[in-house]
């Protein structure tokens, strides 16, 4: 199997690549139409990216099977266009949750105490102890976590040694999740903003999240509270973001931003990174060599698995449901041709195969085939599929 690295990747990953037979392509400078061309040279199988944008137009440059997100969104990878063409997303979950939840951290002890602020005076000779000791400490005081998934969770221990309450709201977190996790629920992002002395977005980028904390989220906010990302910038409306820090007192400390350069390197000169209660980092949450190698591993492993089953772990652009409205179960001895047939007679009805399993008896002497269609088969057109092999035992219809 041949695999182009279009970005930075350890140097484990690359041998445990090559270690399963994998011809690999480190090419982790191209970008764009270089990328473009990449493909179309080198043909791979499989694409690994990090931050690299993945678009319409690279997917038809070679025979891709398979991306890998080399982290844990996937945004930058256009998944529609993948998935009209049968590619194969997958990503690395949770493996740099505990990196990104350290910079979180730290961004919330940078933001109260002043740090990079302080540090950039030192830098220009000036000494000013009175203005730089008026933190307001963390014991004592609460964190609302807007996303409370592998990275929000990681953050609860954390913000507990501090001596700090949790608060939480997601879509998916409940009453009875909240308090297994030993923290407070609220119903609303609002609530949980009104309640905070500290806020720490964890969410993933999708339709639904972007834009979604904006004027409403940061007026509800004490004043000077705290804002921390870690996520993704285009989850929070910048410049209402940056209104409040000017209206209210806002600290911010954003690992990521609106409208960040495509590569590793560039220039940024958004309005935000010029407002005195900010501390920012360049994107770098999930960079830690733990992190690093923890998704190195779990991309060798998709590859892996891929290779040997053609299953893919972590995909993330499957359907969660499909039109089929009706499930063909044909009980059959195991011979060769049966399944032709039903499906040939399938296909004489018009009709579409959606899934389809089939599920072989010990001995190996009969199995259940298991497909679903987009639309019923009628009375005769049953009879007929049942008739038209000697080797096909019974065949039901079932509605979905």
């Amino acid at each position: 199997m041949r695999i182009l690295i279009a970005d930075n990747f350890e140097e484990s990953g690359r041998k445990g690549l090559e270690a399963l037979g994998c011809e690999v392509v480190f090419q982790p400078d191209v970008r764009d139409e270089s990328l473009t061309a990449a493909i179309g040279a080198e043909q791979p199988d499989v694409l690994i990216v990090r931050g690299t944008r993945v678009t319409d137009l690279m997917l038809d440059a070679g025979p891709l099977k398979l991306i890998v997100r080399a982290g844990a969104g996937y945004n930058t990878i256009d998944v529609a266009s993948a998935s009209r063409r049968g590619i194969y997303v997958s990503n690395c979950p949770g493996q740099n949750s505990v990196a990104v939840a350290e910079l979180a951290f730290g961004l919330i002890l940078a933001a109260d105490r002043h740090i990079a602020e302080s540090t950039a005076r030192l830098r220009a000779g000036q000494w000013n102890k009175g203005e730089f000791s008026k933190a307001k400490g963390l014991k004592g005081r609460t964190l609302g976590l807007i996303g409370v998934g592998a990275i929000g969770r990681e953050m609860i221990p954390r913000a507990k040694s501090f001596g700090m309450k949790v608060i939480g709201w997601s879509r998916r977190l409940t009453p009875e999740g909240a308090a297994e996790l030993g923290i407070g629920w609220h119903p609303t992002r609002e609530q949980v903003a009104a309640e905070s002395d500290v806020v720490s977005v964890h969410l993933a980028l999708n339709g639904e999240t972007k834009g979604l904390l904006g004027k409403t989220f940061f007026d509800a906010m004490k004043p000077g509270a705290i804002f921390v990302n870690t996520s993704r910038g285009e989850i929070i409306d910048q410049p209402e973001l940056k209104a409040a820090m000017r209206a209210r007192g806002l600290l911010a400390g954003l690992d990521v931003f609106a409208n960040e350069p495509a590569g590793p390197t560039g220039e940024y000169s958004d309005d935000i990174i010029r407002e005195p209660g900010l501390t920012g980092t360049h994107h770098i949450g999930a960079s830690t060599e733990q992190a690093q190698e923890a998704i190195a591993d779990e991309t060798v492993r998709i590859v892996r698995v891929f290779m040997e089953t053609g299953s893919v772990p972590n995909v993330v652009n499957l359907a969660t449901s499909t039109p089929a409205t009706h499930r063909l179960v044909v009980r059959h001895r195991d011979r060769p041709g049966v399944l032709a047939c039903v499906f040939e007679r399938l296909r004489a009805a018009g009709k579409n195969v959606q899934e389809t399993e089939n599920i072989v008896f010990e001995g190996a002497e009969a199995a259940v085939a298991r497909i679903n269609i987009d639309s019923p088969l009628s009375a005769e057109e049953l009879t007929s599929l049942s008739a038209s092999n000697a080797d096909i035992l019974e065949a039901t219809l079932i509605a979905l």
